[in-house]
């Protein structure tokens, strides 16, 4: 059965990464999490301090980032920038703080876009992000928009940080995730829109393993219409 890309995009803690993951592993895709890759700027960013509104400094800066994912023993797949293990360090609060105001940057994007569309070209993905769907891959085959309430969300990514040892209080992150979330829908650079053929998922009420079924579900659908 011919392989597709399946774009996933959404707000931040609706399960796009979650899900992204376990849908490439029960389909035996790669899984690419572009989250992870903008995060991974941002640290690097900013243990560089680097300043934000010189261009200059961008680019010079984008030269040296080389971003990579290996798969552990457990199966998971772990992001690394310029060969260091970062996953802990870009899933912190500092980061989360930070990555909206670091992704909105045209020179970050341009540079993000070209890499993604490289790890991508030979189907057989699943890449979560913001704008899959709507700029690095416009044509893939399954286009889906995760959405879910502002409170689940805030402390779905509470536990996600307790899990990190990084204690957060809710009002934090509730602010965080709507500073975000205005950023990344009205940037001008790639904003967060959901796709006209893209399917509207509400993970409120839904589980991982629910939200999952249904992704692949809808794959296999794509796929087999393919076959015919």
């Amino acid at each position: 059965m011919r392989k597709i890309i399946i774009a996933i995009d959404g707000y931040s803690a609706c399960g796009k990464s979650t899900t992204a993951r376990e849908v490439a592993r029960e389909l035996n895709y790669r899984y690419i999490d572009t989250g992870a890759m903008y995060r991974a700027v941002t640290l690097h960013f900013l243990d560089k301090h680097v300043a934000l509104t010189n261009p200059k400094e961008v680019t010079r800066a984008l030269q040296e980032i080389r971003i990579s994912f290996v798969v552990n023993s457990k199966g998971n797949s772990e992001t690394f920038l310029n060969g260091i293990n970062v996953e802990k360090a870009i899933r912190k609060m500092r980061i989360s703080e930070n990555v909206s105001q670091v992704s909105a940057i045209r020179e970050v994007r341009v540079a993000m876009v070209e890499q993604q569309r490289r790890m991508g070209k030979d189907c057989g993905v699943v890449m979560d992000g913001r704008d899959i769907g709507t700029v690095v891959f416009p044509h893939a085959e399954l286009k889906i928009f995760l959405t879910a309430d502002i409170l689940v969300r805030a402390f779905r990514r509470q536990k996600e940080l307790l899990e990190r040892d990084d204690l957060v209080d809710i009002d934090t992150i509730v602010e965080n995730l709507q500073q975000r979330d205005l950023i990344d829908s009205n940037r001008a650079e790639s904003p967060l829109r959901k796709a006209e053929d893209a399917i509207g998922i509400d993970t409120t009420h839904i589980t991982i393993e629910e939200q999952v079924d249904e992704v692949i579900r809808l794959a296999m659908t794509k796929m087999i219409a393919r076959i015919g």
